[in-house]
């Protein structure tokens, strides 16, 4: 599997500043960053935001932005039951302190997985899980927990194979995510809202924009599969906010 050639990022891929690293731009960058190949040999490259500055903070399949609080839709279509952008699905908790996480677990499902750790190939694109059976964080940006849209990216198919977020579109607004992270909080996401976007439109500031509280994106490939160009057209995004710690 192959990843998008991207820019070069606007901090360093080594080192704890770029942890760091926000605003709109970097926010940007990240969901660039992100948008990488979705099911191995079955490969889906969005194209690049024009005119954005990298980012640091989200993984393979996946994507990021900045905008205060708030998760209402500009672009895509929703696939939740309700259609449009679903709120009010949980009160947000006060966010935590950094943390890696270690296992992501969606019981609507039945989906359980350790979680590989994502950075910056050297070429300034993102790397993709190496397992298609595992979802990987992407290490520069927040964690799951902590302050912003922490980002877990997963192949949807591998080699043709069903891979760990196959499903992911049909999750819906309330449906749960459970990350357990190193410190051993498990901290709870409630979904607001499932949407769909074309890889030419993919909102980024929308799915990566800054947040007041703790959030989380699930990242995968959808819509239409070219075999010939072994290439999905479009990105699924689950949008959740952390309403509960254990």
């Amino acid at each position: 599997m192959t990843s998008p050639r991207v820019p070069a990022p606007a901090v360093s891929a080594a080192g704890p500043a770029r942890r760091r690293t926000t605003g709109p731009l970097a926010a940007a960058a990240l969901a660039v960053l992100l948008l990488a190949g979705c099911s191995g040999q079955d490969r889906a490259a969005p194209p690049a935001p024009q005119g954005q500055a990298p980012q640091s903070g989200t993984p393979a399949d996946g994507t990021a932005g900045s905008a205060p609080t708030g998760e209402a839709s500009t672009g895509g279509h929703d696939t939740s039951s309700g259609g449009g952008a679903q709120s009010g699905t949980g009160k947000a908790e006060p966010a935590l302190a950094r943390s890696e996480p270690q296992k992501i677990t969606i019981p609507s499902l039945g989906v359980s997985s350790s979680l590989e750790t994502l950075q910056l190939n050297q070429d300034g694109t993102m790397q993709t899980p190496k397992d298609p059976n595992l979802a990987g964080w992407y290490e520069p940006g927040p964690t799951p927990g902590s302050q912003g849209p922490a980002v877990i990216a997963g192949h949807v198919t591998w080699n043709g194979a069903a891979a760990v977020f196959e499903k992911l579109k049909t999750m819906k607004a309330g449906d749960t995510i459970k990350v357990t992270r190193r410190d051993n909080k498990t901290v709870t996401f409630t979904v607001n809202r499932v949407a769909e976007y074309p890889k030419a439109k993919f909102p980024t500031l929308e799915v990566y924009k800054n947040l007041d509280h703790a959030g989380l994106r699930l990242v995968t490939c959808g819509g239409d599969f070219d075999p010939k160009k072994h290439y999905y057209d479009s990105n699924v995004v689950v949008f959740a906010r952390m309403t509960g710690t254990a």
